[in-house]
């Protein structure tokens, strides 16, 4: 299994959305320890080890370190917000 950290501004972004939200996108995290790679993940172009995954009108942008066994969730957001840098 692999284990998941949040950066600071996932986490807060995270905490700021509704609970039933909150929710549905921490399942989602949480299914990220037994399968980085689930159905329907995008790789993002342009990075080389980083995904999203889409939880309704959200998503989760994160990165994977097989050699680590570690799953580095980067933003957490609305799809029109989470993409700005």
């Amino acid at each position: 299994m692999y284990q998941i950290r949040f950066e600071k501004r996932a986490q807060k972004a995270l905490v700021k959305l509704p609970k039933a939200v909150q929710q549905r996108i921490g399942k989602a995290i949480d299914g990220l320890a037994e399968t980085p790679r689930p159905k329907g993940v995008k790789k993002m172009s342009g990075y080389q080890d980083r995904w999203r995954i889409r939880v309704g009108d959200y998503r989760v942008v994160y990165e994977i370190e097989d050699d680590k066994l570690l799953v580095l969730v980067l933003r957490v957001g609305n799809r029109g917000e989470v993409y700005k840098r």
